[in-house]
């Protein structure tokens, strides 16, 4: 899991807004942007290119 401090100081890459986690605690969000920066196994890869949008990660 990633420590609070850790999300306190994550931007986005692409917009430099502030990312908040997601529900299911799998990826990082970007409300500004809608994107989701997926966490690997509790590393958020913040590369824009590999950013998903809301629209594609959601059921």
């Amino acid at each position: 899991m990633i420590k609070q401090e850790l999300l306190d100081i994550l931007a986005c890459p692409k917009c430099k807004g502030a990312v908040q986690l997601t529900e299911r605690k799998d990826g990082l969000l970007c409300e500004k942007c809608q994107l989701i920066y997926e966490i690997r196994e509790d590393i958020p890869v913040m590369l824009v290119d590999e950013a998903k949008p809301v629209t594609s990660a959601c059921p």
